[in-house]
């Protein structure tokens, strides 16, 4: 069975670039384009890992990926625009495994 990869971002462009990828390397994604959705379903059906950018409307990631370590020790990649040092050390703080900034390569084949 594959696994489940789960993405939270509000830029819908992003959100598919990332879904085609691992789809093509055999995942299974599903998208969101908001935190609270992404959170309904995790608590429904885990995922095994979670791809979340800060910036979104209602719940933003850094939030939404303190809310899932509170119960789960999923791993979490954070995909942002911010990039200050800053920025990096609040989402490792808060629980995320990686931290990733946005614009990056498509070109790059996931392995």
């Amino acid at each position: 069975m594959s696994k489940l990869i789960y993405i939270a971002d509000d830029e819908k462009n992003i959100r598919q670039l990332i879904e085609t990828f691992l789809t093509k390397e055999g995942f299974q994604v599903q998208g969101f384009g908001d935190g609270e959705s992404l959170l309904a379903a995790f608590q429904q059906r885990p995922a095994d890992l979670l791809i979340l950018d800060i910036m979104m409307p209602g719940m933003d990631g850094l939030s939404l990926c303190a809310s899932i370590r509170q119960t789960s020790n999923v791993p979490i990649i954070i995909v942002s625009a911010k990039d200050s040092p800053l920025d990096r050390v609040t989402g490792i703080t808060l629980g995320s495994d990686d931290y990733l900034v946005k614009p990056f390569s498509a070109a790059v084949s996931i392995r």
